[in-house]
C-alpha cells in the first residue's frame, strides 16, 4: 500500500462534500493538511490547486509532504526570494529557476496538480518576461549549435567555469558541454558529434564522470530578470527620471548580468503581475490560515517601506518620494483569484461553524514499542487503513523488524513526512517516523560531495581542449 492509495478513501470525508460555492471554509488540523489537500486534488485531478501559506517554512514543509502523496512532478514549490528588496544581492539560482519552472508549467498542458507558495512568494511581482520565457530543451540526436547554446546560457545568467560544480555554471571542453541547470540536483553533460547531440548524461561533480543517460534535459535560466530589448529600453529611460541609479541603469541597458541586478526589478516592470493573475481560469486557490496570511503581508510591506526610506539617503534620493515595491498589497492576491474557486483552511478552534475534518496526531511514543504495536493491532482489527511512513530504506527495515517482533504486520513504506495523522471518520492512519521518534524532519538541500580527482579525465577524448589552469584546480 502506498500513500496515494489512501487518497481515494480520504476524499470521501463528509466535510469535503460540504464545500460549495466560490468561497468556502474548511477546518483542518495542521497534521492532516497535506493528506486533505492531496485528497482535494484527487477529487479534481485536472485542476491546479494553488496553496498559499503564511510563512516560507510552512510552505516548504507542506510541499515536502504533498510531494510524497502526489509525486514530485505534481506538487511544486513556488519559493520567495531569500533576499530583501533593494539588497543588491541576487536570490539563489535554484530559487529563481524553481519560480520560472512553475510559471512555465502553468502555461503548458503538463500542469502540476498543486503549487505551494508563501504569501510573500505569491505577492511578489513577476519579472517582465514571466509569461513568455521558454527553457532550453536538449535531447539525444538533436541538432545543436554549441556556440549559440553557450551564448543563450550566458545571457540567461549562467557563469562559464573550467569545472562545473554548482547550479548556474557551465563549462566547455572541446565537444563536451557541461551544464548545472538551475532546477536540477545533478549536472548535465552534452557530448556532441559535430552539431548532433551524441550523448546526453548526468554526471557526478565528485569525480566529473558521466553517470546515467538522459532522454532530455530541460534547462531554465539562472536569472529571473531576463534582459530583452524592452527591459533595456526601460533601463535607459530611468537615467533621466532616476538619475541617482545611473550606474545600474547603464549596466542593465547594456545587457550586462551582475550580482544584485534583481534588486532593480520594481523599476523595470511596466505591468504588475502576480502568479494568481496569470493562472488558467479553472485553477483553484486554497488559503491556509488566511488571518495569519494577512498579518504577515502587512508586516512584509511595512518592512519593505522602512528599508526603502532608510536607503533613500544613501542613494541621494528624496525619502518622501514613493518607491516602487517588489510586493503587492495582500488584496491583490484575493482580487486576482476572484474568478477562481477559493477555499480557506483554518484550525478547528478558529473556524467553529465550518465543516470540520476530525483528526488526531500519533505520538511521540519513543521507547514504547509494545504500546505502539498494540495501538496498531487495534486499528487493523477495526478495519482501519494503516501505513507507516519511514524516512529511508534503512529505517523502514528497522521498523518492519520491530513491528514483526511484536506480531504486527503493517505496511512500512519509504515516504519521509513531517506529520502523520489519523482520520477516524475515514479510518485512515498514517504514522510518520517522526511521530514515533519525536524528531521532526528538517529540510536539507542536496550538497555536492567533495571532489575526487582520480578519474576526472574519464570523459575526455584525444583532441579535447584541456588547459593548465584547470589541472591546477583539480589537484588542489
Amino acid at each position: 500500500m502506498q500513500l496515494s492509495d489512501l487518497l481515494a478513501v480520504a476524499a470521501h470525508e463528509p466535510a469535503l462534500g460540504e464545500i460549495g460555492g466560490k468561497n468556502s471554509v474548511l477546518a483542518v488540523a495542521e497534521n492532516a493538511r497535506a493528506l486533505i489537500i492531496s485528497a482535494l486534488s484527487a477529487r479534481a485531478p485536472q485542476t491546479t490547486l494553488i496553496v498559499a501559506t503564511p510563512t516560507g517554512t510552512g510552505a516548504q514543509q507542506l510541499h515536502d509532504d504533498l510531494a510524497q502523496f502526489l509525486g514530485a512532478d505534481n506538487a511544486l514549490l513556488f519559493p520567495a526570494w531569500e533576499t530583501l528588496p533593494f539588497e543588491r544581492v541576487s536570490p539563489s539560482v535554484e530559487t529563481m529557476g524553481r519560480r520560472m519552472e512553475v510559471l512555465w508549467r502553468m502555461r503548458g498542458t503538463d500542469r502540476p496538480r498543486v503549487v505551494v507558495g508563501s504569501v510573500r512568494a505569491l505577492l511578489q511581482k513577476l519579472g517582465p518576461n514571466a509569461t513568455t520565457f521558454e527553457p532550453i530543451i536538449v535531447r539525444p540526436g538533436a541538432e545543436l549549435d554549441a556556440d549559440e547554446l553557450l551564448k543563450q546560457l550566458v545571457n540567461g545568467g549562467y557563469r562559464r567555469e573550467e569545472l562545473v560544480e554548482h547550479r548556474g555554471e557551465i563549462a566547455r571542453r572541446g565537444s563536451i558541454i557541461d551544464i548545472f541547470p538551475s532546477t536540477s540536483n545533478t549536472p548535465v553533460r552534452i557530448d556532441l558529434w559535430g552539431d548532433e547531440v551524441d550523448r546526453l548524461t548526468s554526471f557526478n561533480v565528485n569525480d566529473q564522470r558521466s553517470t546515467e543517460p538522459l532522454s532530455e534535459a530541460v534547462i531554465f535560466a539562472a536569472r529571473e530578470l531576463q534582459l530583452d530589448d524592452e527591459v533595456m529600453d526601460r533601463a535607459r529611460s530611468l537615467v533621466a527620471t532616476e538619475s541617482w541609479g545611473r550606474e545600474h541603469w547603464d549596466r542593465l541597458a547594456d545587457g550586462g548580468n551582475f550580482d544584485g541586478m534583481e534588486s532593480w526589478l520594481p523599476w523595470l516592470i511596466t505591468e504588475e503581475l502576480l502568479l494568481t493573475d496569470i493562472l488558467p481560469k479553472d485553477s483553484e486557490l486554497l488559503l491556509v490560515d488566511p488571518k495569519r496570511m494577512r498579518t504577515r503581508a502587512h508586516d512584509l510591506l511595512a518592512e519593505e517601506d522602512d528599508l526603502a526610506r532608510a536607503l533613500a539617503s544613501t542613494w541621494a534620493r528624496d525619502a518622501d518620494k514613493s518607491f516602487p515595491r517588489l510586493h503587492a498589497e495582500v488584496e491583490r492576491l484575493f482580487e486576482g483569484a476572484s474568478s477562481m474557486r477559493a477555499i480557506s483552511m483554518s484550525l478547528p478552534s478558529e473556524a467553529l461553524d465550518a465543516p470540520t475534518i476530525p483528526s488526531t496526531g500519533w505520538g511521540p511514543v519513543t521507547g514504547d514499542a509494545e504500546g505502539t504495536a498494540k495501538r496498531i493491532r487495534e486499528l487493523i482489527a477495526d478495519k482501519w487503513n494503516v501505513v507507516v511512513a519511514a524516512e529511508g530504506e534503512g529505517s523502514a527495515q528497522r521498523l518492519k523488524d520491530v513491528f514483526s517482533e511484536h506480531g504486527v504486520n503493517v505496511p512500512v513504506i519509504v515516504a519521509p513526512l513531517h506529520f502523520g495523522c489519523s482520520l477516524p471518520v475515514s479510518k485512515v492512519a498514517i504514522i510518520a517516523e517522526a511521530d514515533l521518534t519525536g524528531r521532526r524532519r528538517t529540510h536539507r538541500k542536496v550538497k555536492a560531495p567533495k571532489r575526487d580527482t582520480t578519474s576526472v579525465f574519464q570523459d575526455l577524448k584525444p583532441g579535447d581542449y584541456f588547459n593548465v589552469e584547470m589541472v591546477g584546480r583539480l589537484i588542489k
